[in-house]
């Protein structure tokens, strides 16, 4: 029998052909064979053989058994571990507790220091967001609330002539000429609307990218610490994203740009059917270039590369995890900003009627409703989609590079791996 740690069957003993003192061919040891007399001063016969008693023929009764001892490392025995002794039954499976797999991964912050599931990664997310919302919840706070009061202010000015429904006498130029002003007037909205949004997600993410890294070793963060940390690198995050942002619109107008110069509305969706797919699959691989930049103080083509090479081989995975995230914090989104947007369009914003003709998308009362939404919104999606970017670089890193090695020095862990 093989008796290494867990494979040891409950209460198995030696087989009788094994049993010492007792060899197969010896007389004595066929089922219930009376034992013969032992010729006094016989070298065949052992001097430890049991004394009479201990055998007997069918029909006749047993002698009470002996309770077998445990085997060293059998099931429901007292164990030694590296945690001290354990008592009781030790089912389990292969790397369980008791077993003889590795011991449970150390633990300092808010992850296991070990290659991380899907459900650790968000669990440890939203557990960082839990525990550590004194930090975490200012910061974003603070930076939905001027990018929304910013937004309010540049919709409702840079909006307030924008024709929605044109004028039925008007000639055939005066109608183009207003759906021009109109088109120009929402690009420029836009355009000013996401600068701001992205100046403030960079400065979150700089920011929430060091307290997420503190809370895996289990160690607090301020936001005044949080800040310094994150400056020297901010200008840097400014340039990739930037990078990030010129790269997709030079690829999308090399791609679909022909198409529309030769009025040719075949290229014209070959190009966006190439473009798309190409801009998914780059995004995900350079998703991993913000924390790489933040938290190895690389440069910006060096997380470029950093990102690549983490993802390389994991694109499927990654991919998966962000989409998921992406999805979750929509749907979070969306049900917090709906019912703000509804009462300030029905309350404040001239009801139905103006929703239908669209004069509400100006009004005060929809505007500051839907930033309030928005605000609440930004304020929890934030930190759960930078927490997740981050939590799964780290993942990346213990897979490929065993960061978990480092992270337990760093935590103080000892005698790890």
């Amino acid at each position: 029998m093989n008796d290494s740690p867990g494979w040891a069957t409950p209460g198995s003993s030696p087989s009788d052909g094994d049993r010492p003192g007792t060899p197969a061919d010896q007389p004595g040891t066929d089922g219930g064979a009376q034992q013969p007399d032992r010729p006094a001063g016989d070298p065949k016969w052992s001097a430890e053989q049991p004394p009479p008693g201990q055998w007997s023929s069918p029909g006749t009764p047993e002698a009470p058994p002996t309770p077998p001892q445990p085997a060293t490392g059998g099931w429901g025995q007292p164990r030694n571990t590296p945690y001290g002794a354990q008592n009781g039954p030790q089912y389990g499976y292969p790397g369980g507790p008791g077993q003889w797999g590795a011991p449970p991964a150390a633990k300092p912050g808010v992850i296991p220091l070990r290659p991380l599931g899907l459900g650790e990664i968000l669990d440890g997310a939203v557990a960082t967001m839990r525990t550590h919302w004194r930090s975490v919840l200012p910061i974003t706070l603070v930076v939905a609330t001027v990018v929304q009061v910013i937004g309010v202010f540049v919709q409702r000015y840079m909006l307030k002539d924008l024709v929605l429904a044109p004028n039925e006498n008007a000639t055939a130029e005066e109608m183009t000429e207003q759906l021009v002003d109109s088109l120009g007037s929402t690009l420029g909205a836009s355009a000013v609307n996401q600068f701001i949004q992205v100046l403030g997600t960079i400065v979150v993410t700089a920011m929430l990218t060091m307290i997420f890294s503190r809370a895996v070793l289990g160690q607090n963060s301020s936001v005044s610490a949080a800040w310094r940390d994150a400056r020297p690198q901010l200008l840097r995050l400014a340039g990739l994203t930037l990078l990030l942002a010129l790269g997709a619109i030079l690829m999308g107008a090399v791609l679909v740009l022909p198409g529309i110069l030769a009025d040719n509305i075949a290229l014209i969706v070959l190009g966006f059917v190439v473009w798309l797919p190409l801009l998914l699959w780059l995004g995900i691989k350079f998703s991993l270039a913000s924390p790489a930049l933040m938290l190895e103080k690389s440069t910006v083509l060096k997380a470029f590369a950093r990102s690549s090479k983490l993802v390389k081989g994991a694109w499927w995975r990654v991919f998966g995890i962000t989409a998921l995230t992406g999805f979750i914090a929509l749907v979070l989104a969306a049900m917090i900003v709906t019912p703000f947007q509804l009462i300030g369009a029905l309350a404040f914003g001239g009801g139905f009627d103006a929703l239908q003709d669209g004069s509400a998308q100006t009004s005060w009362g929809l505007l500051i409703f839907s930033a309030i939404g928005l605000i609440i919104a930004q304020t929890i999606v934030m930190p759960f989609q930078s927490g997740v970017t981050v939590l799964l670089y780290v993942d990346q890193r213990i897979r490929r590079e065993g960061l978990d090695l480092e992270l337990a020095r760093a935590a103080g862990v000892e005698n790890y791996g």
